[in-house]
């Protein structure tokens, strides 16, 4: 395997998150390599739910379109309660139905890990890597150097590289190489992930739903409410195919029912946040950051948002835009974001499934930096998401005449929102958004240049 001798940015970890990152490093011209030591793309479904502004990230990269085709319809994300399957006294409740105008162009759907990364992949294109894994790195003041292994033929190949970032899971190898620690619980449940194939379609067909809660526990995750699907079942070891079909068939209700068991893994919820984001020239993202349980289905979206926020930022300081203070604001604006996440997650997982996934949780962020142009505290919005234009926040969605979404005007590079009074300012490109949340409407006014600051580049 042919890999470069040097590169300014090394980004660990094939999956979901890191994949987004390569792609986002591209759009801005960033040369940069990614290494994963697994050989192909996730054979399990794994994380399943795309939130909203994930598939906002993703309309940025050219797609969303695909991911959406791939995976379930938004209106097939229900909760499931019966004492099986067939249950015929089940309970379905869905998704908390957002009032006033659309808030969003894309709304969340479910689309399992396995078919997310190769879209992802193939977007991503020859930058990446698999097969390869990290066996080391040593940094000093200026760079990184990392020693490289081929899982294939074993060799090892040395990588000079300004920046590495890990993306490279809950056991992340970046951040036990940086000496970076995590705070919080582990062990809070462990459970075995079944993924099998059976003709449930018609079984289903008048209570679809994204997850089926089993009263005497357990339950059933959707891959395409047909014949592929997940059965988690509380669990510390792996058990037989045989052991896993009667457990499926019992949670079914149906005692016949062919059951082909693909694979099975073992897995541990954990809700535990990184002390740091940085050290020095290491970066981290996703779950080498924060491990945040799957209740809610925010833990996969907080780490594409990682990469979003990320990824602008080691571009501009890649391209020389910006100096390397710039890279303190990614830990700034992100880990709060992740405390709360986990700690909302940590809450559902308490309620038993008594919660609804809320697709709009993201979207809330407010980010307090000197890089959003913003003092405000950082942390999602306790009261929801409310459009709003200021500094620090999301930019609001709104349908233009040509219909596209004012999201589309942002990123990459400059982009200058305004009224018709800023139109003289031709040195970025100018779009006429009268009426969008917040603008303000005198030209001279503090308030109008903090908000023009705001988007001087086009990421929010």
């Amino acid at each position: 395997m042919r890999l470069p001798s040097t590169t300014p940015v090394l980004v660990v970890g094939g999956g979901p998150v890191g994949l987004t990152l390569s792609i986002l490093l591209s759009a801005q011209g960033v040369d940069h390599l990614l290494v994963e030591a697994r050989t192909g793309s996730s054979r399990h479904p794994k994380a399943r739910g795309i939130s909203a502004r994930s598939m906002e990230i993703f309309r940025r990269c050219e797609i969303a379109d695909d991911v959406r085709d791939a995976g379930l319809s938004a209106s097939s994300v229900f909760f499931f309660r019966g004492k099986s399957l067939v249950d015929p006294d089940f309970t379905r409740t869905g998704v908390a139905a957002a009032e006033g105008p659309a808030v969003t162009p894309t709304p969340g759907l479910i689309c399992s890990q396995d078919v997310l990364e190769p879209l992802l992949a193939r977007r991503a294109g020859d930058r990446v890597r698999f097969g390869v894994r990290l066996e080391s790195y040593d940094q000093d003041g200026d760079g990184i150097d990392a020693v490289l292994r081929d899982v294939r033929t074993g060799e090892t190949h040395s990588v000079r590289t300004s920046w590495l970032v890990g993306c490279d899971g809950a056991a992340s190898v970046v951040r036990a190489g940086a000496g970076i620690t995590m705070s919080g619980p582990t062990g809070l449940g462990h459970f075995l992930s079944v993924r099998f194939e059976a003709p449930l379609g018609k079984v289903v067909a008048d209570r679809a739903s994204a997850s089926y809660f089993i009263a005497a526990g357990g339950g059933f995750l959707a891959v395409d409410n047909d014949r592929q699907w997940i059965y988690q079942y509380p669990s510390e070891k792996n058990l037989s195919a045989e052991r896993c079909t009667e457990l499926v068939r019992t949670a079914a209700g149906i005692d016949d029912l062919p059951v082909t068991v693909q694979d099975t893994m073992v897995w541990r919820m954990d809700a535990q946040l990184a002390d740091a984001y940085r050290s020095g020239r290491v970066l981290l993202a996703g779950d080498a950051a924060h491990t945040i349980p799957p209740t809610g289905g925010h833990g996969m979206n907080t780490g594409i948002g990682d990469a979003d926020n990320l990824g602008w930022k080691l571009a501009a300081v890649v391209n020389g835009d910006a100096t390397e203070r710039l890279l303190d604001t990614y830990e700034q604006e992100r880990r709060p974001i992740a405390r709360q996440v986990i700690d909302i997650s940590s809450d559902n997982a308490r309620a038993r499934g008594g919660y609804q996934i809320d697709d709009q949780l993201l979207l809330s962020a407010v980010y307090g930096s000197f890089a959003a142009g913003c003092d405000d505290p950082t942390g999602l919005d306790a009261a929801g998401y409310r459009p709003c234009a200021l500094p620090g926040r999301r930019l609001p969605h709104m349908e233009l005449a040509d219909g596209r979404s004012t999201l589309d005007l942002v990123g990459p590079g400059f982009a200058l929102l305004c009224n018709q009074e800023w139109f003289g300012a031709r040195q970025v490109a100018v779009h006429d958004v009268e009426g969008l949340y917040g603008l303000p409407a005198g030209a001279g006014s503090a308030r109008t240049s903090r908000w023009l600051y705001l988007l001087a580049y086009g990421q929010r």
